[in-house]
């Protein structure tokens, strides 16, 4: 977890440690070997978390239960038994797939979104440093919503990548340091359902072509990146097997010394996981925060991958890829858990099992992904 909270504790840590931070920029020489934040503990590995989408739909159970008595909402909640896997993570990394409404509403949910804000504070509080935001409902409400969903992930500490709200902030690749590892994200998505993006700013939202996003690693490469991490918003609803399209994608950007790591949503299901030269695909994460009008099933089943990366010479990479199923429970309220941490019960045994099939489809298990406890 990147985030640092203000308070006396935070200042003597700062002071004794150093502090990892965010930057938009290339980055400045790097640190003497005396200096806190290069220290060889420090640099010699780092864990990134990623999660499923966001998706917060409209008078069901989900918003019900987090409505307060003042009409506003806390979602901190639905997230809470999740929040020590996500703070325990370098880097946390959501998928937020829709844009936010201003406070109070007015709130609309599919196809066309304009969410509560106030998830993006949950999500803050359970300890994600970033998110990507590029998605076929990035444009649900406009130039003026994108910008809103910016801004308020911007006053919860949130980064993010994949939509923007100048020409100017598109061009800049973002990059983070993780404890002293600069680590860039990138975020693309299939289209926008049909929305066409305003004259003028081709910009606002990143879609995929695969020598764009092959061009923006370079770009990050070239700012100083040492990792690069492409979040895809790809493939069919509700189908667990990637397409032909997906693999074939994958595969190109792999191939690059420039990418290091894709992780895919989209689909509400969860999909396998894939080890390509050397390097890890996560097709679909399912759901994280979600609650459809019609429950499939697999559609409240996701998962968190995990990936410890480790230096390999100047290069860094992979040497430890695990999942860990989640499951939004239904019930009143709703909570998203983390299948590793729950008492076992026929639910849990079949989301687990269900999972396992899942993620393990094209036998990634054989090229070394682990679930705990398994």
């Amino acid at each position: 977890m990147l985030r640092w909270r203000a308070g006396l504790l935070s200042l003597l840590l700062l002071a004794a440690c150093g502090s990892p931070s965010q930057a938009d920029s290339p980055p400045t020489a790097a640190p003497s070997s005396t200096s806190p934040s290069a220290s060889p503990a420090a640099q010699q590995s780092f864990t990134v978390v990623a999660t499923g989408d966001v998706l917060i739909h409209q008078d069901l159970e989900l918003t019900a239960g987090a409505r307060q008595a003042d009409g506003s909402y806390d979602f901190s909640g639905v997230l809470a038994p999740v929040a020590p896997l996500i703070k325990a993570a370098d880097l946390a990394i959501c998928h937020f797939e829709t844009p936010v409404a201003p406070d109070g509403g007015p709130y609309r949910g599919y196809p066309s979104f304009a969410v509560q804000p106030e998830i993006i504070r949950a999500l803050a509080g359970a300890g994600y440093d970033e998110c990507s935001t590029s998605s076929n409902h990035s444009l649900d409400d406009g130039a003026a919503g994108l910008a809103r969903t910016l801004d308020d992930l911007d006053a919860a500490g949130i980064g993010h990548a994949g939509t923007y709200r100048t020409e100017a902030e598109s061009r800049t690749p973002r990059i983070l340091d993780v404890h002293g590892v600069k680590v860039a994200q990138l975020s693309y998505a299939f289209g926008f359902n049909g929305i066409k993006v305003p004259a003028g700013k081709p910009w606002l939202a990143n879609q995929i072509d695969v020598d764009d996003v092959l061009a923006a690693a370079r770009k990050a490469r070239e700012a100083g990146a040492q990792v690069v991490i492409a979040s895809l918003h790809w493939g069919v609803e509700y189908q667990h097997d990637p397409t032909a399209e997906q693999r074939s994608q994958a595969k190109k950007l792999l191939a690059s010394d420039d990418i290091d790591l894709i992780v895919g949503h989209h689909a509400h299901v969860v999909q396998p996981f894939e080890k390509i030269g050397g390097k890890w695909v996560a097709y679909g994460l399912g759901n994280s925060v979600a609650r459809h009008s019609d429950p499939r099933g697999d559609t409240e089943e996701g998962a968190a991958a995990r990936f410890r990366f480790v230096r390999d010479g100047d290069r860094w990479k992979v040497d430890k890829a695990e999942y860990i199923p989640t499951l939004i429970k239904l019930d009143t309220p709703i909570r998203l858990i983390d299948l590793s941490t729950s008492p076992k019960s026929p639910q849990v045994t079949k989301a687990l099992q269900d999972t396992d099939k899942n993620i393990l489809r094209l036998n990634a298990d054989k090229s070394g992904l682990t679930r705990p406890g398994k």
